[in-house]
Formats: C-alpha cells, sequence, structure tokens
C-alpha cells in the first residue's frame, strides 16, 4: 500500500488562518505585527524567497518592509541598519537572507540582531535557550516540520526519530525539537558507516542534507513516516528532495512531497514567529 502523502497545502492554509486571526487581535489592539527582510545582492533565488516572504506577511496582515541593498554593501553599512530595526518598534521580527556575499561575516551579523526580534532563531542565545528547552522563538524548519507531525496525528514520544543532517539551520535544531517532544533521537551524517543501518530503526525519519534522493527504499523502514526538508535542482531542472518519492512512498506510511510541503510550512513558522513576538512585545508593554 502506498504511503499518505500529506497535504502541506492544507496544513498551511489552516495554520495561516490562526496565524491571520492572532495578526488581527494584536492590530486591533494597535500592535500590528511588522516583520523586515533584508537583502544584499542579486541572488536570484532569493529574491524569490523575498518575494514570497513580502506576500506571506501581506496575505495574512503583517506589516512588512523589504530592503535590497546592492552587492557592495559594506558589514559595518549592514550593522548599521539592524541596529536601527533593533530600536524600531513598528518591527517585531529581523530576517536578513542567506546567502550573503563573501565579504560579509554572516555570523557577525546574526549577533547584533535583538535575540528578541531574531524570527529565523540563530542568535546564539536564542540557540542556547532551544537547547535548555526555554520558551522562546523556535527555527522556522524543523518548527515547521514539527507541526506537520503533530497535525497530521503522528505520536512522536516514545518514537525512535532519526535526523540525517546535522546542520545548524535543519539537523541540529529539528534534533533538539523531536527531544522535546519526547522521541528518542539519532543523527547521522556524512561520517556516519552505517547510515542504511540506522536510518532503517526510524519510526520518523527527518532527511535535511541537499543530495537529491539519497534516500532509497532500502534506507526505511515499513511503515515510517518520511519527511523530506531537501529542496534540490538536479541537471534536467526539476525541483526534488532528498528521499526517493517515488520509491520510499511504497514503503512508508506517510511522506511530505517536495515541492508543496515543508518549503511552505518553514515560512508560515516564520510569520508565526513573527506574530509570537509582536505578542512578546505588546505584553512587555503592558507590564512596564
Amino acid at each position: 500500500m502506498s504511503a499518505q502523502v500529506i497535504n502541506g497545502k492544507e496544513l498551511v492554509s489552516s495554520i495561516r488562518e490562526e496565524i491571520r486571526s492572532d495578526a488581527a487581535a494584536l492590530t486591533a489592539q494597535g500592535n500590528q505585527p511588522g516583520l523586515v527582510v533584508v537583502i544584499v545582492g542579486d541572488d536570484p533565488a532569493s529574491q524569490v524567497y523575498v518575494r514570497n516572504k513580502a506576500k506571506a506577511c501581506d496575505d495574512v496582515g503583517i506589516y512588512s518592509e523589504v530592503h535590497r541593498l546592492p552587492e557592495q554593501t559594506t558589514q559595518e553599512e549592514l550593522i548599521a541598519l539592524i541596529h536601527g530595526f533593533n530600536n524600531n518598534n513598528r518591527i517585531n521580527g529581523i530576517l536578513v537572507q542567506s546567502p550573503l556575499p563573501k565579504h560579509i561575516n554572516e555570523e557577525a551579523v546574526v549577533d547584533e540582531i535583538d535575540p528578541a526580534k531574531d524570527v529565523d532563531c540563530f542568535h546564539p542565545i536564542n540557540v542556547g535557550n532551544l537547547m535548555i528547552g526555554k520558551d522562546g522563538m523556535k527555527p522556522c524548519t524543523p518548527h515547521g516540520v514539527i507541526e506537520i507531525l503533530k497535525r497530521t496525528g503522528v505520536e512522536i514520544a516514545g518514537k525512535h526519530a532519526v535526523v540525517v543532517g546535522r546542520s545548524n539551520i535543519v539537523g541540529k535544531p529539528m534534533a533538539m525539537l523531536l527531544l522535546r517532544e519526547h522521541a528518542t533521537v539519532t543523527v547521522v551524517h556524512s561520517r556516519t558507516p552505517n547510515m542504511e543501518e540506522m536510518t532503517k530503526q526510524a519510526d520518523i525519519l527527518v532527511v535535511a542534507v541537499g543530495k537529491a534522493h539519497l534516500i532509497k527504499a532500502n534506507h526505511v523502514k515499513p511503515g515510517a513516516v518520511v519527511i523530506d526538508v531537501g529542496m534540490n535542482r538536479p541537471a534536467d531542472g526539476k525541483l526534488t528532495g532528498d528521499v526517493d518519492f517515488e520509491a520510499v512512498k511504497e514503503i512508508a506510511s506517510s511522506i511530505t512531497p517536495v515541492p508543496g510541503c515543508v518549503g511552505p510550512m518553514t515560512i508560515t513558522m516564520l510569520l508565526r514567529n513573527t506574530v509570537d513576538a509582536a505578542s512578546r512585545a505588546a505584553k512587555a508593554n503592558v507590564s512596564v
């Protein structure tokens, strides 16, 4: 029996309706959530992502600004701009689009973002809070994966979750969020000698390495839930994931398609983080 293909469009629509309602309530109180996106240079993929984020903000009632800076912008100029947004009460979320030009140190830039406005959850303070289980920002893609699992009725507690990939953006925080949900978590990566043996133990398999069709049917335990975070564009130009979808869907109990699920959910969690940041800021102002 083929796996259930998780309907990302339906999930995203449902969550965005919740976000729209929360944003409207804050706006009615005079606290409309606001997000600023900064892009440096002319990377075509980044331009598409930024347009999609601005459109998503408009869709749910979030005020948004997009600042497009020339390739030659200096690190000092970018940081000065960020400091201005840190002090701007109209803005609740600051996102600096990756990749940045090579002459700009991305880590140094992220360090200058107010952690309360770090809606990507890249600042060391937010990463530390994630590690110790403190409430606050959650990284958008891993947070989206947890929402996919919960909203499709997947039991996480007590299950063996295997994360393929150890990046700071997805792999590591994904493992932390799964631990929060009481899963037993294994992380495998390029130096794991027996990856197939590890992945075949997974009740929940999350794949995030950026290598097209890395995971085949022989990597997957029958009945596993498979979440494909990968976004690859091979020579044929067709967007595809890290999982061999056609082969694995005959083994798994449910699976996410690429494109159409984790990608839109990631943007949705960015909106969620922005609204939550606005809510925290509004409560802080009331308590002062």
